[in-house]
């Protein structure tokens, strides 16, 4: 649809302030609002800053005060039509006398909306998808919650420029540069869950905990999630630690008896059931999961179309030898590449970040 500058404009607001709310409003989505006057002026701006907060269109409301009737709310999500932990915002937008309201995206979930249709029904323009590609973009995460009922999942890896994860001894400790390091810190705690396999956890033994420099505040701990299918976690792994709450998944036919919470699932074709994994971490409000570890476990979510986004930290390195990022990810011919579109390319220090997303197939789940 073609959109015009006085709706792109304030619309476009909106997303940057729906981005403030990234990573701490989780299980909800990320939603930004703008207000303007009768006669086209800002009036009011708001974002969804925490999970139980006032909603943007609330914030943005109670700025706007008066200044709200007659005029126009610019809203990135559907407003919500229910009484959650707040009322609902389809509510207040007729209790403060907007005329038109523009809306970047529906809202998929069955419970929340009709936000849409009920400002309709009392006399209420609305437009729906002005910047619907970037108001989906900046809310992925719980998009792809709210649509297919499993977690969002980024992979992250850091490798050589020619693909080497380790040197042929295993030595990984550090391809990348600290200030590289530092921004996965970042993107773990904005993160839901961190997830490693047990090939990743035997060999590094590592915490998997988010420890972001300058936080400035309460930082978030995202869940540990270990895939261990057989149950081979130590008792002694530091991911067991006091540091983060810890979901070990195991099989269902595995004898683990670790004293941990143990997620049992079935097996799919010998391996763990990744498709149920992420559905179960829905279900405990798992909203984003950054997958980290080894290629074996990488594969096999690349494998299964489980990957939304792929962040890469690329050194100015080579080895020539070592384990790839990579392992098997079902594409034994050139026909069955997995092609993925870059969105953002980032100097991270001496390093570079790649940012990409899988190119949509047909009859696959992305």
């Amino acid at each position: 649809m073609e959109i015009p500058a006085h709706d792109a404009v304030p619309m476009a607001r909106a997303v940057e302030l729906a981005r403030l709310g990234h990573g701490s409003t989780s299980p909800n989505p990320v939603v930004g609002c703008v207000v303007l006057d009768a006669e086209g002026r800002v009036a009011g701006e708001g974002f969804h800053a925490y999970a139980g907060g006032p909603h943007a269109e609330v914030v943005a409301l109670a700025q706007a005060g008066e200044r709200a009737r007659g005029g126009t709310a610019y809203v990135t999500l559907e407003p919500c039509d229910h009484t959650g932990r707040t009322g609902p915002c389809s509510r207040a937008l007729l209790e403060a006398g907007v005329a038109r309201v523009v809306v970047a995206v529906p809202d998929p979930n069955p419970k929340a909306a009709g936000g849409a249709a009920r400002l309709r029904a009392h006399g209420v323009a609305v437009t729906v998808g002005v910047l619907a590609a970037q108001a989906e973009r900046v809310n992925e995460e719980w998009l792809t919650y709210a649509r297919l009922g499993r977690a969002h999942v980024t992979w992250k890896f850091a490798a050589t420029l020619d693909g080497r994860s380790a040197a042929e001894d295993g030595t990984s400790q550090w391809i990348t540069s600290p200030e590289a390091r530092a921004d996965v810190h970042r993107m773990r705690a904005a993160a839901d869950a961190i997830m490693a396999g047990i090939g990743t956890v035997l060999a590094d033994d590592p915490r998997l905990t988010a420890r972001p420099e300058n936080a400035g505040g309460v930082v978030r701990v995202p869940l540990r999630v270990v895939v261990d299918t057989d149950g081979r976690t130590p008792r002694d792994a530091r991911v067991l630690d006091d540091a983060a709450p810890t979901l070990v998944a195991v099989a269902d036919d595995a004898g683990a008896d670790l004293k941990a919470d143990l997620l049992r699932l079935p097996r799919r074709d010998g391996r763990l059931d990744l498709d149920a994994l992420l559905r179960e971490l829905a279900a405990r409000d798992v909203v984003s999961v950054f997958l980290e570890g080894g290629p074996t476990l990488a594969g096999a979510f690349v494998a299964q179309g489980l990957v939304d986004r792929v962040v890469a930290y690329l050194a100015p390195a080579l080895l020539g030898s070592g384990p790839a990022a990579l392992g098997a990810a079902g594409a034994g011919t050139i026909g069955d590449l997995h092609r993925l579109t870059f969105d953002e390319i980032s100097p991270m220090g001496p390093d570079v970040r790649l940012i990409a997303r899988p190119v949509p197939h047909p009859g696959k789940e992305q």
